[in-house]
C-alpha cells in the first residue's frame, strides 16, 4: 500500500472541515444581517444558530445511515449541493418582506446549511479513521483542528468581503467556493480498498506493538448495541460536562478579557488553543489510551475553572488569560475524544453511525451552558465569577463520570 496517499486525503479532509467550519461562524453573519433587518430580535437571530446546530447532528446521523449504502463520494456531492442551496438561498432574502426572510434563513441557513455540513463532516471523519487505524487519535485531531478553526483563519477575510461588497453577495459566493470544495473532496478522498485494509491493519498491529502477531479483533458494535453499554452514557455524560462547561465563557471569552483590562483580540485565544488541544487530545488518546486523554482533558478545565476564578477575585488579568487558554485546549479535546474513542471502543464497521450519535450530546452542551451563563450572569449583576465557579462544578461532576466510566469499562478495554 501507497501509505502516503493517507496523508493526502487527511489534508484534503483538514482543507474542507476548515470551509465547513465556517457554519460555526454565525458571529459574523449575525451582526451585518442584523444591519439589514432590524426589526429581528436577538432570540430570533440566535434561533438560527441552534436550528443549525441541530440539523448539523441530524445531518451526520443522516450521513451515517447512508454510509451503508451510498459511497463517500455521493455523500459529499449531496452536501456540496445543500450547501449550495443552504447559502445562495439566503443570499435571496429580501428586506421589504422581514418576516419571510427570517423563514428563509432558518430553513436554508439552519436546515441545508446545518444539515450539510453534518453530512460532509459524517463523510470525512467516518472515511478518513478508516485510513489512519494506528493514528485514530492524531487524525481526528488534525481533521477537527480544521473544524473548530474555520471561523477564525477564514473569519477575517469573510469579514473583510463583507465590508467590501456586503453580506448577501458574499453568502453567494460561499456557497460556489464551499460546493467546490466539497465536490474536489468527492473526487479526491476515497475509502480504503480491501488490499489497503489489510495493509492498514498491519500498521495497526505494529502501533500496538504487535507487528509480527495479528492484533486482536474488536467486537463491532451496532448503535442499538452500543447505546446498551453504561459506558457509552457514562462517556456521553461526560462530554456534555465539559462541553457545556467550555460554552459558560466561550461565548463571552471577548468580554471576559475586556472586563478584566484585556482586549478583545485576546479573548480570541480561546480559539486558538481550541485547536491546540485537539491536537493534544489525540496525541494522548494514541499514545497512552482513552483513561489518560480523558482525565488529561477533564484536569484542563478543572484547572481553567481554578484560574478563571483566581483572576476573578483577585481582578489580575493573568489568571484569566491563562484561565482561557486552558478553556480553549479542554473543549478543543472533546470531540477528538470521541471521534477515536467511538471508533476504539465500538468498533470501525459501524463509526459512521455510532459517532454521528454520540455527537448529539452536542445539542443538550449548546443548551445547558449558555443558559446557565445568562442566569447566572444576570442574578450577578454581569459578574463573571460565578460562571467560573460553575467551570469548577461542572469538571467535578465531569470526575465522577469519569470514575464511573473506568469502571464500566474495565471487562471491555
Amino acid at each position: 500500500m501507497n501509505t502516503n496517499k493517507r496523508w493526502l486525503y487527511l489534508a484534503t479532509a483538514t482543507l474542507t472541515l476548515l470551509f465547513l467550519g465556517l457554519i460555526y461562524a454565525w458571529s459574523i453573519f449575525r451582526t451585518p444581517l442584523n444591519e439589514l433587518f432590524p426589526d429581528w430580535t436577538i432570540s430570533q437571530m440566535s434561533l438560527t444558530f441552534t436550528i443549525s446546530m441541530i440539523f448539523f447532528c441530524l445531518g451526520g446521523f443522516a450521513g451515517g445511515l447512508m454510509s451503508k449504502k451510498f459511497s463517500v463520494r455521493t455523500r459529499f456531492l449531496i452536501s456540496a449541493v445543500m450547501l449550495f442551496i443552504g447559502f445562495f438561498a439566503v443570499s435571496a432574502v429580501k428586506t421589504s418582506a422581514p418576516a419571510a426572510s427570517l423563514t428563509m434563513l432558518y430553513v436554508f441557513y439552519g436546515v441545508f446549511g446545518g444539515g450539510g455540513v453534518g453530512l460532509a463532516y459524517n463523510a470525512v471523519i467516518g472515511t478518513l479513521n478508516k485510513w489512519f487505524p494506528d493514528k485514530v487519535g492524531l487524525a481526528s485531531g488534525i481533521m477537527l483542528m480544521g473544524f473548530g478553526l474555520g471561523g477564525l483563519v477564514l473569519g477575517s477575510v469573510v469579514n473583510s468581503m463583507i465590508g467590501s461588497m456586503g453580506i448577501l453577495p458574499v453568502f453567494r459566493i460561499l456557497g460556489i467556493v464551499i460546493a467546490v470544495i466539497c465536490v474536489l473532496a468527492a473526487f479526491i478522498i476515497k475509502s480504503p480498498s480491501e488490499q489497503d485494509s489489510a495493509a492498514l491493519a498491519q500498521l495497526a498491529a505494529a502501533a500496538k506493538g504487535s507487528v509480527s502477531q495479528k492484533a486482536p479483533a474488536l467486537k463491532d458494535y451496532s448503535a442499538g448495541e452500543m447505546l446498551k453499554t453504561a459506558r457509552f452514557w457514562f462517556f456521553t455524560v461526560w462530554a456534555i460536562l465539559l462541553n457545556s462547561a467550555g460554552l459558560l465563557v466561550i461565548n463571552s471569552a471577548a468580554n471576559i478579557s475586556v472586563a478584566f483590562g484585556g482586549t478583545a483580540v485576546l479573548g480570541m485565544i480561546v480559539s486558538l488553543f481550541n485547536g491546540a488541544g485537539r491536537i493534544i487530545a489525540g496525541n494522548n488518546f494514541d499514545r497512552f489510551g482513552r483513561k489518560a486523554a480523558t482525565i488529561v482533558n477533564n484536569s484542563f478545565m478543572l484547572a481553567a475553572g481554578i484560574f478563571l476564578t483566581l483572576g476573578g477575585m483577585s481582578g489580575k488579568y493573568a489568571f484569566i488569560l491563562i484561565g482561557l487558554i486552558f478553556v480553549g485546549l479542554a473543549y478543543g479535546g472533546c470531540p477528538t475524544i470521541t471521534s477515536a474513542y467511538i471508533n476504539k471502543a465500538f468498533g470501525p464497521a459501524n463509526f459512521p453511525t455510532n459517532f454521528s450519535i454520540a455527537n448529539f450530546s452536542l445539542i443538550p452542551a449548546a443548551t445547558i451552558g449558555p443558559m446557565i451563563s445568562s442566569a447566572l450572569l444576570e442574578a450577578a449583576g454581569g459578574s463573571y465569577n460565578t460562571n467560573f465557579y460553575a467551570i469548577i462544578g461542572f469538571s467535578a461532576a465531569a470526575l465522577v463520570m469519569w470514575v464511573l466510566l473506568n469502571i464500566s469499562s474495565r471487562s471491555a478495554e
